[in-house]
């Protein structure tokens, strides 16, 4: 029960204070891998990667694999829960006086403010999500191998994506199951 009774307070934090969609959820994730022992950086850069391939929010995608990770089914009711319940008490509340916060010039300033918050999370979560990436190691800049095979494939897939006229305009899955077979091929798990 205190398993989750945690999962649900953890998330619930990540939910009342990741402003900025589910990628500023990100900074908040890789806190609660270094508190608690949940679930290892590796662990949620792949977590990440199926949470960006499955349907809905990606925040609340991660809450539920975190959840099932840790505590199976119930877990990942009780982190999902624990994620949404901030955003719905806002809602609420927020519905309630409508009227009133419509055309408040206070509440259009704090939604100004908010913004470079929303922004440095998801650059957080960005440079977070890159160090996983491209990088293997610790911190000192001798102990950090450079994964030359995800720079290679994320420079392959930005050509492909951006610059590419036949190809650029495809669905994004080709690019998900392309990027998951070069994956399984050249093994980058750990590498």
């Amino acid at each position: 029960m205190t398993l989750y009774l945690q999962l649900f307070w953890e998330f619930f934090k990540t939910g009342l204070f990741a402003i900025g969609g589910g990628m500023a959820t990100l900074p908040f994730l890789y806190d609660i891998s270094d508190k608690t022992g949940w679930f290892t950086h590796t662990q949620l850069a792949d977590m990440i990667a199926v949470s960006e391939s499955t349907p809905g929010p990606i925040g609340v995608n991660m809450a539920t694999y975190v959840g099932f990770l840790t505590g199976g089914i119930g877990g990942a009711l009780v982190a999902t829960l624990g994620l949404i319940t901030p955003s719905v008490i806002v809602i609420l509340i927020v519905a309630a006086f409508l009227k009133a916060f419509r055309d408040s010039k206070y509440v259009a300033g704090a939604f100004y403010g908010l913004r470079p918050a929303s922004t440095a999370l998801i650059t957080a979560a960005l440079v977070s999500v890159a160090r996983v990436t491209f990088f293997v190691g610790g911190f000192l800049p001798e102990s950090i191998t450079v994964n030359w095979k995800a720079i290679v494939l994320a420079a392959v897939l930005l050509v492909l994506t951006r610059w590419t006229p036949k190809v650029k305009n495809w669905h994004p899955i080709v690019f998900i199951a392309f990027s998951a077979l070069v994956g399984a091929v050249f093994r980058f798990a750990g590498a």
